[in-house]
């Protein structure tokens, strides 16, 4: 008995549900619990509109950091299911909201020098986010020395810049971040890139923003060097969107919605009942990744109409970020602006 409880915990290990949502972490870590409240160091507050939800969390100590596996700091996460539709009035209203929320993590100065660093692979729809929010950012820095003095008070330089990925320029992104933050010497920095979940339902539904940093890649489990205060020397926002969820967590949630519609039309006095929810409690893991093994690691699914999401959600998170770095403009004039 003592071994089969070794190898099922073997097994879990083995399959670790994969997220970059701090919210995720935080459902996680409260269903290990038997109040399911927030762990200890960790704190949720959450506002819900008709258009949106949003949820902050905020890990307040090493306590804290240790349960949820991320680093002390605010995580923002904003779900909203019309952000997969073409839902005008509900993108303006998170664009604002959005703008806000980054404002009071940013905290910009004045006359602050911005830059914004599109991780991600142009050439993959789903990792193109960072790379299309980019192209629609209001560049303005290099307009310093041609505009008007009365345009330039109300106007914060702003650069821009897609550093791409290791497997097309042979660098690591980390590297080209900072000898661009070195030579540029900006006063803050806002990375934008894909990230995964681990529900289906928050694909494209949600962005995370954060004051912690980010780590290109992470999300499909490449291993690269952080981007963070320490690591540039400058605070770093992070901008995300789930636009992928492994392959294991796919039939991971497949499963627990099929066992638990399996258990409803079971009595629970039925051996069957019990051998369902020992599997969902042990059996899952093993079977999971004996079936997905070594594919599972490799394999990612995005939606089929993630070419058109992506271009939505890139609009939005730039328009955000422009009314965000350049409040005296609009959202109408950034439309009238920034390239589509």
């Amino acid at each position: 008995m003592k071994d089969m409880k070794q190898n099922t915990k073997k097994q879990q290990n083995l399959f670790s549900v994969r997220t970059d949502l701090a919210i995720e972490a935080t459902e996680l870590a409260q269903q290990s619990t038997t109040t399911h409240h927030a762990p200890d160091g960790v704190s949720v507050h959450t506002k819900q509109t008709d258009q949106y939800t949003m949820t902050t969390v905020h890990i307040l100590n090493d306590t804290g950091s240790e349960t949820m596996g991320k680093p002390k700091g605010t995580y923002i996460t904003i779900e909203s299911e019309g952000l997969k539709e073409n839902d005008t009035f509900c993108h303006e209203e998170i664009t604002n909201v959005m703008a806000k929320a980054l404002s009071a993590l940013a905290k910009p100065k004045e006359h602050a020098v911005i830059l914004v660093v599109g991780l991600g692979n142009w050439n993959i729809t789903p990792d193109a986010l960072g790379p299309k929010v980019v192209s629609k950012v209001l560049v303005t820095r290099h307009l310093q020395d041609s505009l008007p003095p009365q345009i330039l008070e109300k106007m914060r330089p702003v650069a821009a810049v897609s550093p791409g990925v290791m497997g097309i320029t042979g660098i690591e992104t980390g590297e080209i971040v900072k000898g661009i933050t070195e030579k540029l010497k900006p006063d803050l920095v806002i990375a934008i890139d894909a990230l995964a979940a681990r529900k289906t339902s928050r694909i494209n539904a949600a962005i995370q923003l954060s004051d912690t940093g980010i780590a290109p890649g992470a999300g499909i489990g490449n291993k690269r060097k952080l981007l963070n205060k320490e690591t540039l020397g400058v605070p770093v926002i992070a901008v995300g969107v789930p636009t992928v969820v492994d392959a294991a967590t796919l039939v991971n949630d497949t499963m627990d919605k099929m066992l638990s519609a399996m258990r409803e039309q079971t009595e629970k006095t039925n051996p069957f009942y019990q051998m369902l929810t020992d599997m969902e409690t042990e059996e899952k893991y093993t079977l999971i990744t004996e079936l997905l093994n070594p594919y599972a690691e490799n394999m990612f699914v995005t939606p089929k109409e993630v070419d058109a999401v992506i271009e939505r959600l890139s609009r939005i998170i730039a328009n955000a970020i422009n009314v965000c770095l350049q409040p005296q403009i609009t959202l109408e004039d950034m439309n009238r602006y920034t390239a589509y």
